[in-house]
């Protein structure tokens, strides 16, 4: 008897903007800014490593970008060691001003809590990026999602 380990978490949503808006929005770091890190070492491009910064959270990732199909696809490796796993974007038009994404964060490490609690983390976040870039892209309001789920505040309280 074989057990399958679901070691995937993913996040899907349907943004009013045309493909190309919402694909460019993780692509150029200008826009993605906006609704998730806070800084980025360059542009995603297919071979290169930059690295993603949360300055709120003094937290640095890197990122390997393994394939870019324009306006349908991004794979990319991010982080290190026991945190490392891969990130896939996939972008369907559904009308002209209507795209669907899907992010599905995959190879997740670990097993029992520890497994389950990175999922249900990496679904809570990327359901954040995505409602980020719809409040952005939508109606050009920066919501500050990523950067308020942990405040400052409570980082310096520690309470």
């Amino acid at each position: 008897m074989s057990i399958e380990i679901n070691n995937t978490a993913t996040a899907e949503m349907m943004i009013r903007k045309p493909i190309s808006e919402v694909f460019d929005a993780f692509i150029n770091p200008e826009i993605t800014t906006k609704f998730w890190f806070t800084k980025s070492t360059g542009k995603l491009e297919v071979g290169k490593q930059i690295d993603w910064i949360w300055e709120m959270y003094h937290l640095t990732v890197p990122v390997l970008v393994k394939t870019i199909e324009p306006n349908q696809r991004i794979f990319i490796e991010w982080g290190t060691g026991e945190h490392k796993s891969t990130v896939a974007w996939s972008f369907k038009t559904l009308a002209p001003a209507k795209t669907f994404v899907k992010i599905t964060n995959a190879d997740l490490q670990g097993i029992g809590a520890d497994l389950t609690n990175q999922r249900i983390d990496s679904t809570g976040g990327f359901t954040m990026v995505l409602a980020g870039l719809k409040a952005w892209l939508e109606h050009g309001i920066e919501l500050n999602l990523v950067g308020d789920k942990f405040p400052k505040e409570l980082m310096e309280n520690n309470d």
